[in-house]
């Protein structure tokens, strides 16, 4: 079946009707234990009696609307419905603390709010300390939920243009309080017909969504990609579980953050160091026989767990996008390619660089701008409509671009050598599944120092009696084998204690916050630069 999506499509809302239409009885939306599906057809009815609903709540083209959901049927319901009502749906990270909610919602003024109950505390929390005025807090399981689905259905979609705005993307907040990104009909389209061409994605695709939808790759894996090719999707609200999840879904398409592959190769890895399993066997066993594109990005990945997956018949590429270019700039496609690269720009897209390798970026899929920041908005999107992205990257003779590292992020060491920490530490996690994290420190220093993260699932594995410390350390020397002498990591300390997503050390999507780790392990740092560890 054609899943083109038609270059007379202009809105989401539109887009999402005509798939209903063609999709019809079709599944549309699963939950993780496939209990409950709603069709196509089901799908573009609950939406259109919850858009009556929000309607009667005062919700009109151009307002936005807070959903604070878990990944469930529920949020594409109400994403949706707010679309067909010309609004403007935007996610908040679960895990946000109650005063990062009162930002948000501050800053998108927004009057209503869809939540459910395991997260409706910390959310009122956060109301009682913003002045925004929310009307409305709507919580799914409830009558408040019950009753908008009761709702007469909307007639017809509110008509909208494709420059308004069709979601906020509050971005991670690694250098101050997030940002709204404004991404318009137009961009989120455009991203859909391009990515969905280079994937050749079709209506049979099923998909995991597992991510936060605050984020634009699980928006545009999981709920607009399938919007406009009217695939499935698996919705599974608690991320601990989705290696246990894949399994059973089997996808045909698969996104991650490096971290879940690298989780995924540590599962594995006895089988491929026994022998004797062939590739076949692997795939399955992971719930990848079905998989026909595996994306990985938000984040480096180590070249080596891109060439294992590879290796067993797992084509794993690295995209690279930021919330700012609706997600996407370039995708690998095929079969080959560099295993440190992350593909050619799409044909869309234009590419530039500063003088000193920043990559510019122009083309439809360039957000609209900062929600109510119209001076950051004309520090990143120059006169000339060039986004600077804050990423030092190359284009090699193969046509594919390589991201060195971010701009703000280059170590500079005492001896005014330039340094890529997330190349060291790369090389650091590609040298055993024993290192699950790392951060290296060094800017303005005589040597490179690191804090390592042991992964517990593969620590828990050592056979009794063997030493930690003394893996780590084989690790470490195998890594620097790989570094050139000033990149080396000299001292280091291991901590046992795992970041975790929307922690002190990482932000949602599992980037390093490197000057909130710098100051948590102020200590440690110093006694690694004073020649003692712990």
């Amino acid at each position: 079946m054609d899943a083109a999506l038609s270059t007379e499509t202009t809105t989401l809302a539109q887009a999402f009707l005509d798939t209903a239409r063609r999709r019809g009885d079709a599944p549309a939306i699963l939950t993780a234990d496939m209990a409950v599906t709603l069709t196509w057809s089901q799908y573009s009815q609950d939406a259109s009696r919850v858009a009556g609903g929000l309607g009667a709540a005062g919700l009109r083209r151009g307002q936005t609307l807070g959903l604070l959901l878990s990944n469930r049927p529920e949020f594409h319901l109400a994403d949706a419905a707010a679309l067909l009502l010309g609004a403007i749906p935007f996610s908040m990270y679960n895990t946000s603390a109650p005063e990062q909610f009162a930002h948000v919602i501050g800053d998108a003024g927004c009057r209503i709010v869809i939540t459910e109950p395991a997260l409706l505390a910390r959310l009122q929390a956060g109301l009682e300390q913003t002045a925004s005025g929310v009307d409305h807090v709507i919580v799914v399981g409830t009558p408040s939920w019950h009753d908008l689905l009761e709702h007469d259905p909307i007639e017809h979609p509110e008509p909208v243009d494709g420059d308004d705005v069709a979601t906020l993307i509050y971005t991670s907040g690694t250098t101050g309080p997030p940002k709204g990104v404004e991404l318009t009909h137009a961009n989120i389209l455009t991203m859909a017909r391009e990515v969905t061409t280079l994937i050749e994605a079709c209506p049979e695709d099923r998909a995991i969504s597992a991510l936060p939808m605050a984020h634009i790759a699980e928006r545009a894996s999981t709920h607009y990609i399938p919007m406009t090719v009217g695939s499935s999707v698996v919705c599974c609200p608690d991320y601990s579980t989705i290696m246990d999840l894949i399994p059973r879904v089997r996808p045909t398409v698969f996104f991650s953050p490096p971290r879940l592959w690298e989780k995924l190769r540590s599962a594995i890895a006895g089988a491929v160091d026994g022998g004797g399993t062939d590739p076949g066997a692997l795939r399955q066993m992971l719930g990848f026989d079905r998989l026909r594109t595996a994306l990985t990005g938000a984040a480096p990945c180590p070249p080596a767990v891109i060439d294992f997956f590879t290796a067993i018949g797992v084509p794993l590429h690295q995209l690279y996008g930021m919330s700012e270019t609706t997600g996407i700039v370039s995708i690998p496609t095929g079969h080959g390619g560099a295993a440190d690269a992350v593909g050619p720009p799409l044909p869309c897209t234009e590419i530039g660089f500063t003088d000193d390798g920043e990559l510019l970026v122009r083309g439809p899929m360039v957000m609209a701008g900062y929600r109510n920041q119209p001076d950051a908005t004309a520090e990143t999107i120059d006169a000339q409509g060039w986004l600077h992205t804050g990423d030092i990257a190359t284009l090699g003779q193969d046509g594919a671009l390589r991201i060195v590292d971010r701009k703000k992020e280059l170590i500079i060491n005492a001896a005014g050598k330039n340094m890529s920490p997330s190349n060291i530490e790369a090389r650091l996690k590609e040298s055993s599944p024993l290192i699950g994290q790392a951060c290296v420190i060094g800017d303005g220093r005589p040597f490179n120092v690191a804090l390592i993260v042991a992964d517990t699932a593969a620590a828990a594995a050592l056979p009794r009696g063997d030493d930690l410390s003394m893996h780590i350390a084989d690790a470490v020397a195998r890594a620097n084998g790989r570094l050139s002498r000033v990149e080396q990591i000299k001292r280091y300390d291991v901590l046992t204690d795992e970041w975790l997503p929307d922690s002190d050390e990482l932000t949602p999507t599992m980037k390093l916050k490197r000057k909130p780790i710098a100051q948590k392990y102020a200590n440690r740092i110093t006694a690694l630069y004073d020649g003692v560890t712990s």
